[in-house]
């Protein structure tokens, strides 16, 4: 007998073992972030708007990576389903290579061309220099987290979810404690302000990554393979890893350059506004970790069902988290309601900042549910059913063509007021939501990759 959304106790038993460490671990690391930001916002306005910006370039570069991960988690979840451990391997090792890759370009860029990169976001001369020690001190941390970003996704993709969270709980504990030695000192440690925060980011990614492989190796997990393993694809597995993973690495690029665009345009405007923004964003994140875990646990038991050739019950799971995910979102969205009462508390900002986030938070709850919605779509079902080309047009197109233009109007033509430029951005979310109702009805976003 066919159960309804809600009544698939299995389905769901089984979602949430696998959602909930990793919302936990995003949770872990959303609490640092804002432990981070709040030791910052101690320092003042400039020194807020300073590492929000110099962080939106690791964004972009963590977006880079996730986009090569979610690829390759493609194939490695429909491996795990077919139980083809040397075709996991393989997909690791691609997606090792290209992350190792992109980490040497994003540590050159921070190295020598820290203040450029700060400077295409904002014009203030105190910014770009504060957000230019922030870089040059953080590019040693780029290539170990490429090391534990593979990793980490690997493990989720292959249902083993604890290590990657314990591990997050250790190494960004330590970037807390270390945060808040180097930001203010104490005893023989001076204070570094904004260097500090980077240099402790630093020794937690390190760590991060130690613990992760050795672990890995020790616990010889499917996924710890050897170099041979890792490098053992020919022509035909890369180019077919490339025409379903591409479009994905592509659709992150695009659109963790258009989230830039965004804190552009939020800068641009005026410091008051990037650093709403940015502490906007920052304490969201503390409730969007369970959209998150919701996604990548649906991704995984969506991607094994297809390897292991049960598309009828992968269908089912899809039609399933896509209608409970945006009714936990109306929940949930009530979290922001205290969470902004918060802020002038943990925040040294004028009543300017406060005022403009407190409007930011009123329309990022409305938006809650469609937001999750697409989250779970994209991330949860199209991904994970291979349909990576229609997954990178539902993903960028309001994006690019509407909800960017339409914020880059309002702040530079016609100077609207900072919450009605948030408004246009955060229009986005329902208008893409139409689409993603479209290809769920249509069954079209299912395919099985790996033959």
């Amino acid at each position: 007998m066919k159960k309804g959304i809600l009544g698939d106790r299995s389905f769901y038993r089984s979602l949430f073992v696998l959602a909930i460490p990793i919302a936990l671990q995003n949770l872990v690391n959303s609490l640092v972030n804002v432990a981070d930001t709040v030791m910052i916002g101690r320092l003042g306005t400039v020194e807020i708007a300073a590492v929000g910006l110099g962080n939106q370039f690791f964004f972009l570069y963590n977006m880079f990576l996730f986009g090569i991960v979610s690829g390759g988690s493609i194939f490695t979840a429909q491996f795990w389903g077919k139980q083809d451990l040397p075709g996991i391997r393989k997909s690791m090792g691609i997606c090792l290579v290209l992350a190792l890759g992109m980490g040497v370009i994003f540590t050159a860029a921070a190295l020598f061309f820290p203040g450029k990169i700060i400077s295409v976001y904002s014009r203030d001369p105190d910014v770009i220099r504060a957000g230019a020690v922030y870089l040059r001190r953080l590019f040693p941390s780029f290539i170990p987290y490429a090391i534990s970003f593979v990793f980490s996704h690997a493990m989720r993709s292959t249902e083993k979810v604890r290590l990657p969270m314990i591990t997050t709980v250790i190494a960004l504990s330590m970037n807390m404690a270390l945060n808040y030695l180097f930001i203010f000192g104490a005893g023989p440690i001076p204070a570094m302000g904004v260097a500090g925060a980077a240099i402790a980011t630093v020794i937690s990614r390190f760590v991060e990554a130690a613990i992760l492989v050795m672990v890995s190796y020790a616990a010889r997990y499917v996924i710890a393979g050897s170099p041979g393993q890792f490098l053992a694809f020919n022509g035909t597995y890369a180019r077919n890893f490339f025409i379903i993973a591409g479009p994905v690495m592509l659709n992150e690029m695009l659109w963790s350059v258009g989230i830039s665009v965004q804190n552009l345009i939020m800068a641009r405007t005026n410091t008051d506004a990037i650093a709403a923004f940015n502490i906007t964003a920052t304490i969201s994140q503390l409730t969007w970790v369970v959209f998150m875990g919701l996604g990548n646990g649906a991704a995984v038991l969506i991607g094994k069902k297809i390897g292991a050739g049960d598309e009828k019950t992968a269908r089912d799971y899809a039609k399933k988290i896509c209608v409970f995910d945006p009714l936990a979102a109306l929940v949930i969205a009530l979290l922001l309601i205290p969470l902004a009462m918060l802020i002038p508390v943990l925040f040294k900002v004028n009543a300017q900042v406060l005022s403009y986030t407190a409007a930011m938070f009123l329309i990022l709850g409305f938006s809650y549910p469609f937001r999750s919605f697409n989250m779970t779509m994209i991330v949860g079902v199209c991904r994970a059913g291979g349909d990576t080309i229609f997954c990178t047009v539902y993903d960028l197109v309001v994006m690019w063509l509407i909800s960017l233009p339409l914020a880059a109007a309002a702040s530079f033509i016609f100077h609207a007021p900072v919450p009605v430029i948030y408004l246009c951005l955060s229009l986005e979310d329902p208008l893409k939501s139409l689409l993603g109702v479209w290809r769920l009805r249509s069954g079209k976003w299912l395919h099985n990759v790996i033959g």
